[in-house]
């Protein structure tokens, strides 16, 4: 793709849904199940085909295999086995705000006047936020780190992205790791570019502009994916020695179970689902990977809402991070505040560990005209997160957009010790960094603090 034809409308969009959960639909009548094993893993494709099944996929490192039947007695006729779950898939919600907008086009001052010539960094207030350019200051920059991003597909010839890309793979089955929807709005793509955007003096830049990416497509350019797609993303990017996973999605199930078209989903089967899930995290963390999670964008207070579970967020070993916003950044009276929670995020002291840029829209509808270098646009716009997109750049917001801004850090963190951290170590350091707009201890909204490199 020859991107000097890149155009010059940038486009915005706010997404502020967490996943919606249903059970795998069937194709005819064959069904998608998650087999796991309290031995060794050694029985389940003997038991599989003894109940009239197929296995698909074998997961070693979990004692899981990954398989299909047509038989609708299957899950109770797979014997000596631990459990049998229906795979199950989750959809992103649509964007609630489309809007369009005009574009503009080595520093280390911060937006909006850094005088990069990464022109569209002025745009990039979470930057600031998190004292990123302080800490290229300090020639910490990511270098020697390699960042997972798990997510839907992503541009793979994107300027800002390309220099940084070391691999790209897809655990979909009927499609490549290429974002191929005719539209801007490519989730991965624009969490892959806060991580790691290159600095080349082309658009945007990444938190951590010298990590090395690897990009792993776990959901359907649709948004929609399956728990074994994403649970095998987890365990391949473990297995290739990175050193972060970033993974801005979620599902909420209810832990009493949950019935649609294609059938139910028992209690015991969602319990069983999270011991599959929880064993995919513990192997990230045993090597040494560091998972950092979206907390999830319904704007529920997760100290009170004990049927739900919300996957990854709830699984053990990993970070969970919660949404910021600046009110009104792009005006000339702007208070220099980015710790405002957003009117979205999800939020608790048991499941908040962290906070981070995510970008809101609280001056929605003042129809107030703010500039920023020579781009004039309505106020509220700025305080979204800007980053790349399919074949642009766009604006969003989410606990998506604020998960890969504490990657970000997590990988300045371990490139600044040599790549020596261990999962525990790097939270521990991001805990020291961070700073505390909330109350001391652990918060409701921000966790353990707003993320920081600490410079």
């Amino acid at each position: 793709m020859n991107r000097s034809r890149f155009s010059l409308v940038l486009l915005v969009v706010f997404v502020i849904g967490l996943l919606s959960v249903s059970a795998l639909s069937a194709q005819g009548v064959q069904r998608s199940y998650i087999v796991l094993s309290d031995g060794d893993g050694s029985n389940l494709a003997s038991a599989i085909s003894a109940a009239g099944g197929t296995m698909v996929n074998y997961l070693p490192q979990i004692r899981a295999a990954v398989a299909v039947s047509s038989n609708p007695n299957f899950k109770t006729q797979v014997r000596g086995v631990r459990s049998v779950i229906p795979d199950l898939v989750y959809q992103f919600d649509v964007p609630t705000l489309v809007v369009e907008g005009e574009s503009v086009d080595a520093a280390v001052a911060n937006p909006p006047n850094s005088g990069s010539p990464d022109e569209r960094f002025d745009l990039q207030w979470g930057h600031d936020a998190v004292n990123a350019p302080e800490a290229w200051a300090a020639g910490v920059r990511g270098q020697g780190v390699v960042v997972a991003v798990l997510d839907g597909g992503f541009d793979l010839d994107h300027p800002d992205l390309a220099p940084n890309i070391i691999g790209s793979i897809s655990f979909v089955p009927t499609e490549s790791a290429q974002f191929n929807l005719p539209t801007f709005a490519s989730h991965g793509t624009h969490v892959a570019g806060t991580i790691g955007a290159a600095q080349n003096d082309v658009g945007t830049i990444g938190i951590a502009p010298d990590v090395d990416l690897l990009l792993v497509k776990v959901l359907a350019d649709s948004g929609s994916g399956a728990f074994s797609w994403v649970a095998g993303g987890i365990l391949y990017a473990a297995d290739q020695g990175v050193d972060v996973i970033n993974m801005s999605l979620g599902a909420d199930i209810p832990q009493s179970g949950v019935c649609d078209t294609d059938g139910c989903i028992t209690a015991r089967e969602v319990a069983e689902l999270r011991v599959m899930m929880n064993r995919v995290a513990n192997y990230a963390a045993q090597r040494g990977v560091t998972v950092v999670v979206a907390a999830g964008n319904d704007g529920r207070d997760r100290d009170h809402d004990a049927n739900i579970l919300t996957l990854p967020a709830d699984m053990p070993n990993v970070i969970a991070i919660s949404a910021t916003s600046p009110v009104g950044w792009a005006l000339p009276d702007w208070d220099g505040s980015f710790d405002y929670p957003t009117s979205y995020t999800n939020y608790g002291r048991s499941a908040i560990d962290f906070s981070g840029p995510g970008g809101d829209r609280p001056l929605l509808g003042q129809g107030v005209l703010c500039t920023v270098g020579p781009l004039t646009r309505l106020c509220d716009i700025f305080d979204l997160v800007y980053s790349t997109g399919n074949n642009t750049w766009y604006w969003s917001a989410g606990t998506s957009m604020a998960t890969p801004h504490a990657a970000g850090i997590a990988a300045l963190i371990i490139s600044e010790h040599g790549g020596s951290l261990a999962p525990a170590q790097v939270e521990a350091e991001m805990r020291a960094r961070a700073t505390h707009p909330g109350s001391n201890g652990r918060d409701p909204f921000y966790g353990l603090g707003a993320i920081s490199s600490g410079y």
